[in-house]
């Protein structure tokens, strides 16, 4: 499968960014560079033995600094822009698309978008998320905090039910199990360019009810 970056993915991440206040653009910045120094440590020197206080000296600001951008060091791991991009890119499908082939559609954008802007970032954070314990605990609590309450509104929306309905959470939980499956097989060994494809096909299955 190709991973070249469609040129409409390009322009609406950097139309989405430019929209945003030179504050919110500062902020977005001093966080991501925040995030890059901190998992350079991680990789180089380990987890547990990185502190706050060198990822804050590694970064040129104060540990208060870094607090303020994330809540815990687990989150400076966890925590990523793509929530919002996918609510985006999801609200533009056509609306005769099932949940499930709109959301094939938005992660055959945002795979790619990895892929060519940010997957060296994403695969140090997916390692990190599997073997530190204190992170796959966070992770699981972020999970449920964003990405699972993003894809129960977004759904909500599409189908014309409230996002509290208790099928749409369950919609919502089977994607994110889609998705931490298809990571496990990656860390498991699975080829790096087999991996939107297997995302694509996972979402198909789960949308024919998973008949084994």
């Amino acid at each position: 499968m190709s991973t070249s970056l469609p040129e409409h993915s390009i322009d609406r991440l950097e139309d989405r960014l430019a929209r945003l206040p030179l504050r919110e653009r500062k902020k977005l910045k001093t966080r991501r560079a925040i995030q890059d120094h901190a998992l350079r440590l991680f990789t180089e020197q380990g987890y547990d033995e990185t502190t706050v206080e060198q990822i804050a000296a590694a970064a040129e600001i104060s540990p208060s600094t870094f607090f303020r951008y994330f809540p815990t060091k687990e989150d400076v791991v966890v925590t990523d822009e793509y929530d919002p991009v996918m609510a985006e890119l999801f609200r533009d499908q056509p609306p005769e698309l099932s949940p499930i082939d709109a959301l094939r559609a938005v992660f055959r954008e945002i795979l790619p978008l990895l892929f060519r802007e940010d997957w060296e970032t994403a695969t140090t954070r997916m390692r990190l998320t599997a073997e530190v314990p204190a992170l796959r605990a966070r992770s699981w609590e972020s999970m449920r905090e964003g990405t699972h309450a993003v894809l129960k509104e977004i759904t909500a929306e599409r189908v014309g039910r409230p996002a509290d309905d208790p099928e749409v959470d369950a919609f919502a939980w089977a994607v994110l199990g889609v998705m931490q499956a298809t990571m496990y097989r990656w860390l498991d060994g699975m080829p790096l360019e087999d991996l939107p494809g297997l995302v694509d096909h996972n979402l198909e299955f789960l949308g024919r009810g998973c008949p084994l």
